[in-house]
């Protein structure tokens, strides 16, 4: 066996297993051999493996070792974070808050109205939904920043969805109960992620597929308001860009109203500017958040003084005065629309989860705190599931409003509850102004607001950072774009999963060869200067190793194999011997990869040439080790590092004649 010193194996970036390395003395300097992991029993593997899984953070580590009394009050404060973060609560955070709420008011208000209609929903169902949700979230939710209601995304989501299932003109009723169905189902579903610690599933959804769809996405919104901001009536109800560009060329000579035009576009140009000044400077970040709020008042008194109305000009009409009433009663829980509820309600949940996760999460690390994904799924899920009892639909973090209420200087979700209240006041006493708003302004409050979510600096980073990424993203951004959103959603979620599937099946293996000078061994394709080792083959396995791609693995590493073997022969030199199987990165490997290491050592013997392993991990070579093939191979053939072997294979040609 090799001779090295041990920061010489430190150098070849490897380790030892857990377990204290055993060396053999009889010799200097020691050589470590390939450590073997203490048994473990079925229960403790299983136990581990499951704590691993749901329990990767511990959070029931903070209750060990406490009283009863605190274990119930550490309790209440995890499922209720308001009786942490408030005893600490005082007037200094709760100006802070008080502005920041005040702010997202004022944008949230023309927002939700605007919203609800992509929804297919009256107006005042976007007020509900900023009203209820966010006081459940504030006292459960972990994020100080979020600011929750509803959201382009959701709401356009949630209205195709709906109206593949019942027309929203024709059947009213039954599209507003399903609408509530589908709420209490997402809200099940994000609560049951959380309580059952389910919260990776979401993670499946990349981060390119997202930047696709949300692009996508937010192109679809914006040509749904030209219905608005052009003022026709006649407006398809395709969401493809195709359909749209189709229904609005055959109204542009009779279809479009002109006084509906200028309304719209020049709010639309305010909206931009106040946009751009509070990006360019952020002192002004006020100016962008009470933008929207200004131009439905401007616009409102326009249409008013002017009587618009009477010349064309669509306007919002009543909106129902007073708060929330129940619809318990409303939600099916028997009958047909259950199963379509259910299923809307799923696909809807998941993505307003995605959503709001990556919202918190992003402020979480620029602010220096820890977000919990499990506790804020509860949170998300209770507040829908008690908004869809309220006459709330969907309702989740919003980006645009999120990052309004960062930079207002809120401190606690305090300054949801704020907004929540002005809100109620909305309901309760302002609604009945909103009578003579344009439903221009609107149309181009919405378009403002989802320009954001054309991310296509992303798009230009993912492009230079991995092309199979793009493609995902590309995929998810024309799906949305050319079809429809669910068409959109489905591709980012299978390309998603291809990749997956890709990655696992076709894992990347390469040629190692030795740096000069050391004993180090890396890939030649990333280090031209590597050197090849005369008659060593050395490949290194960049992946557990799974009946997906085991058989892949094995002909992939012959194939190496007789590559280096032509090269040897055309070249003159020395016919290859050894074959070393670099196995640092197999973190794991099933039967399937077993018996192909199995057939890879029989087809080898028939060449006459001799396999040895590197640096097995401890799950590898425990189960290497049970399956006998380790007896086949040969203990000794089994070492530690790279350096090891090639220093095994040295001295073995210097013995033969």
């Amino acid at each position: 066996m090799a001779h090295h010193k041990p920061d010489e194996a430190a150098a070849d970036g490897t380790s030892s297993s857990t377990q204290p390395p055993s060396y053999d003395t009889s010799q200097a300097p020691r050589v470590y051999k390939v450590g073997y992991p203490p048994q473990k029993n079925l229960t403790t593997e299983f136990t581990n493996t499951l704590r691993e899984t749901f329990f990767h953070d511990n959070p029931l580590k903070q209750y060990k070792d406490q009283s009863g009394s605190t274990k119930f009050r550490m309790g209440l404060q995890f499922l209720f974070p308001v009786f942490d973060w408030g005893r600490t609560y005082n007037l200094s955070k709760f100006k802070g808050d008080l502005i920041a709420g005040l702010t997202i008011a004022s944008l949230c208000i023309p927002q939700d109205i605007g919203y609800s209609k992509l929804a297919y929903l009256d107006p005042q169902y976007g007020l509900y939904s900023s009203f209820v949700p966010p006081l459940i979230y504030a006292a459960m939710g972990s994020s100080r920043d979020i600011a929750i209601g509803p959201v382009a995304v959701v709401s356009l989501l949630l209205g195709s969805l709906l109206q593949n299932e019942v027309d929203h003109e024709k059947n009213k009723e039954e599209y507003l109960r399903l609408a509530f169905t589908a709420t209490f189902f997402a809200g099940i579903t994000q609560a049951a992620l959380g309580f059952l610690r389910l919260g990776f599933l979401i993670e499946f959804l990349s981060h390119a597929a997202i930047v696709g769809f949300m692009g996508g996405a937010a192109i679809t919104i914006a040509l749904q308001q030209l219905k608005y901001v052009l003022g026709i009536t006649n407006f398809t109800k395709e969401t493809d860009i195709v359909s749209v560009m189709e229904s609005v060329w055959r109204s542009v000579h009779h279809g479009w109203n002109w006084q509906t035009v200028v309304i719209g576009f020049s709010f639309l140009a305010f909206l931009l500017l106040a946009k751009y000044i509070g990006k360019k400077n952020k002192k002004y970040f006020w100016v962008p958040a009470i933008a929207p709020i200004t131009s439905v008042i401007l616009a409102t008194l326009f249409v008013y003084l002017f009587r618009a109305d009477k010349q064309g000009v669509q306007i919002v009409n009543n909106i129902k005065k007073g708060v929330n009433p129940s619809s318990v009663h409303k939600i099916y829980f028997t009958g047909p629309f259950l199963a379509k509820g259910f299923k809307i309600g799923v696909v809807c949940g998941m993505i307003g989860l995605t959503e709001a996760v990556a919202i918190g999460r992003t402020f979480a690390a620029v602010k220096g705190y820890q977000l919990d994904g499990n506790k804020e799924m509860v949170a998300l899920g209770t507040m829908n599931v008690v908004g869809s009892m309220t006459s709330c639909y969907i309702a989740t973090g919003s980006f645009s409003r999120s990052a309004v209420n960062f930079m207002a200087g809120c401190r606690t979700p305090v300054s949801n509850v704020i907004m929540s209240m002005v809100v109620l006041l909305t309901l309760l006493v302002i609604t009945p102004l909103f009578k003579y708003t344009p439903n221009a302004i609107l149309g181009s409050i919405i378009i403002s607001a989802v320009i954001g979510l054309v991310d296509y600096e992303a798009a230009i980073l993912i492009w230079k950072v991995d092309k199979m990424d793009f493609i995902a993203c590309m995929g998810a951004f024309f799906g949305v774009v050319f079809k429809s959103v669910e068409i959109g959603l489905l591709i980012a979620v299978a390309i998603s999963f291809a990749k997956i599937l890709l990655q696992v099946t076709r894992p990347r293996t390469v040629l190692l060869g030795n740096l000069p000078g050391t004993t180090i061994y890396r890939n030649t394709d990333q280090y031209p200067d590597a050197r090849h080792v005369p008659g060593v083959v050395i490949v290194r396995v960049d992946s557990a190793i799974y009946f997906s791609n085991s058989n892949y693995i094995r002909e992939r590493i012959l194939r190496w194999l007789t590559d280096e073997e032509e090269n040897a022969k055309a070249e003159g030199l020395p016919k290859i011997n050894f074959l070393i199987v670099e196995m640092s990165p197999v973190i794991d490997i099933d039967t399937s990869g077993i018996h192909a290491l199995e057939d890879l050592n029989k087809n080898l013997q028939k060449r006459g040439i001799q396999i040895l392993l590197s640096n097995p991990g401890s799950a590898v070579i425990e189960k290497l080790h049970s399956s006998k093939l380790t007896d086949h191979i040969g203990s000794n053939h089994i070492f530690l590092t790279v350096a090891d072997a090639v220093h095994f294979c040295s001295s073995k040609s210097m013995q033969e004649p």
